[in-house]
């Protein structure tokens, strides 16, 4: 069955009041219980910029470490959905239920076929 990566940006989130925070982690939270519900939940998570020891790197080819971003990259992901479901019009379903439960838009991408995946 296919995979699908929901993710939104960092930064989408920045409209959301901080004490709207409690009530759209709570929300999201029950979206992702309704996805393990359902058996299409394979991982969801926040991807952390201010937590002080957790700092972006990028590892290129010959080993050697950069601190920050890529220069060439102009999106960080702020958080991530995976979900194992048939068609793209179930991925764009669950992605409209994280959208409205975390307030901000999410981009929907289908992973590559793997014949031999690692599970």
């Amino acid at each position: 069955m296919p995979r699908y990566l929901i993710s939104f940006e960092k930064g989408a989130m920045d409209h959301i009041p901080e004490e709207d925070f409690p009530e759209v982690g709570k929300a999201s939270r029950a979206v992702c219980q309704e996805a393990k519900d359902a058996g299409v939940f394979r991982f969801g998570g926040g991807l952390s910029y201010d937590d002080g020891d957790v700092e972006h790197a990028v590892v290129g080819t010959d080993g050697l470490v950069t601190d920050g971003p890529d220069p060439e990259s102009k999106e960080l992901i702020g958080g991530v959905l995976i979900v194992d479901v048939p068609t793209r019009e179930e991925a764009l379903n669950w992605a409209a239920k994280i959208a409205t439960a975390c307030r901000c838009p999410q981009d929907v991408r289908k992973f590559m076929y793997d014949p031999d995946p690692i599970e």
